[in-house]
């Protein structure tokens, strides 16, 4: 889903390589698009699933596994390549460790770091979107944070050697990016609007997934707006303030509720969201609050309240009350 400026309702699917696409559903996928306007926006190789990659995928310390998840990744990016989609996002799930004692982490990471440069060598000018997460389904991920999320796209950036993917470099293209999610970012106890601001200033925010998460926790994947409310109005200013044109994807398990509600229910609550923030905040008050914090004492806070009351709510002006 697009929301950008915010908000511009055009919809797009995202799957998996090989369960939900692959070479045999090319021509369906394309026939899809042709007859609806629903694109494929990215395709992302399954490597956290498989038997096969109990002990990782990319960073497997075994040659052989790792030349299988490397191969997956090609073809996902091949796949990507020909139908056209905005990125691939990969998700190392099941890559990390429990126990700290007996893991070679420099391996780990350089294993994990080289295949995915191999892959995007192999397949050119294919942007990629790493996904960060703290836990689940390994005990520690590779990649547990934001921070580590950036470390990792420079990490790989400087490893691409195929000229077509350095003259993008050269210019100015950033072809590791990031894929934050709501859920994974609350999981490791992160502040959603300054991780997304993280990832904006470096130009690596290739598209977010929304759903809702307590602090901690086992991930969720909650409707957007069941919890912590507040971090998403928050992060969704942070794109509007920082000029996010990208999609938002919808990351949602829903339980005891058909999809279609949930699905419902999730554009509901961007909707809602998105348009209280166009119509709702007096963003002059906003800016002056932001750089001259000293004159105007409570203003930010009165700005959201303002925001989100009904117009019958009867507030105290904040500027009698002094």
């Amino acid at each position: 889903m697009r929301d950008s400026g915010i908000i511009d309702d055009t919809f797009g699917l995202e799957a998996h390589y090989p369960n939900e696409v692959n070479g045999d559903l090319t021509d369906l996928y394309k026939g899809f698009q042709k007859s609806t306007g629903v694109r494929l926006v990215m395709i992302s190789p399954n490597l956290f699933y498989d038997r096969r990659f109990e002990f990782g995928s990319l960073s497997n310390p075994d040659g052989k596994i790792r030349r299988t998840a490397i191969e997956r990744t090609e073809e996902a990016l091949r796949l990507n390549a020909e139908l056209e989609t905005d990125f691939a996002v990969i998700w190392p799930g099941i890559d990390g460790y429990e126990n700290p004692i007996g893991v070679d982490f420099y391996q780990m990471w350089d294993n994990f770091e080289r295949g995915l440069a191999e892959a995007m060598d192999a397949i050119p000018g294919v942007r990629v979107a790493i996904e960060p997460k703290p836990y689940e389904p390994r005990g520690n991920n590779i990649y547990r944070n934001t921070a580590n999320g950036l470390l990792m796209a420079r990490n790989v950036e400087v490893l691409l050697k195929n000229k077509s993917n350095q003259k993008l470099l050269s210019q100015g293209h950033a072809l590791v990016t990031l894929n934050p999610e709501v859920g994974h970012v609350l999981m490791g106890h992160e502040e959603l609007a300054y991780a997304l601001s993280s990832i904006l200033r470096e130009g690596r925010l290739a598209h977010t997934h929304w759903n809702s998460q307590p602090l901690g926790n086992y991930d969720q994947d909650l409707n957007v707006g069941v919890l912590a409310i507040d971090q998403a109005y928050a992060g969704l200013l942070v794109l509007k303030m920082y000029g996010y044109k990208g999609r938002l994807g919808l990351d949602i398990n829903p339980e005891r509720m058909p999809i279609e509600t949930a699905l419902s229910l999730n554009i509901n609550a961007i909707r809602a969201m998105t348009t209280r923030l166009n119509k709702h905040v007096d963003y002059e008050r906003l800016v002056e609050a932001m750089y001259e914090p000293d004159k105007n004492r409570g203003v930010a806070e009165d700005v959201v309240i303002r925001a989100l009351a009904p117009d019958s709510a009867g507030l105290i002006d904040l500027r009698k009350s002094r």
